[in-house]
């Protein structure tokens, strides 16, 4: 790689992200990766271990959110065909 290359070339941080950003508007996290507006903004000032914790509640916080009844096919009567 040359030293034009290495300019342009940095490590991203890890992120939950799935660029899914959507904020519950009950539970105030985001739908895509169930962190807090807070946290999103934080991140990247967070240190490695901030962000790995953060990162290992994460999971636990999906249940939280309210899962659709069905949308527009439950609507029109044709949910589950």
């Amino acid at each position: 790689m040359n030293e034009r290359s290495k300019v342009w070339t940095r490590d991203e941080l890890e992120s939950p992200c799935i660029q899914v950003c959507v904020i519950h508007p009950a539970e105030r996290i985001c739908t895509g990766c169930y962190r807090s507006i807070e946290e999103i903004t934080r991140w990247s000032q967070m240190t490695p271990d901030e962000r790995r914790a953060i990162m290992a509640e994460l999971p636990a916080r999906a249940p939280r959110l309210a899962r659709r009844r069905g949308g527009r096919m439950a609507r029109l009567g044709k949910a589950g065909t």
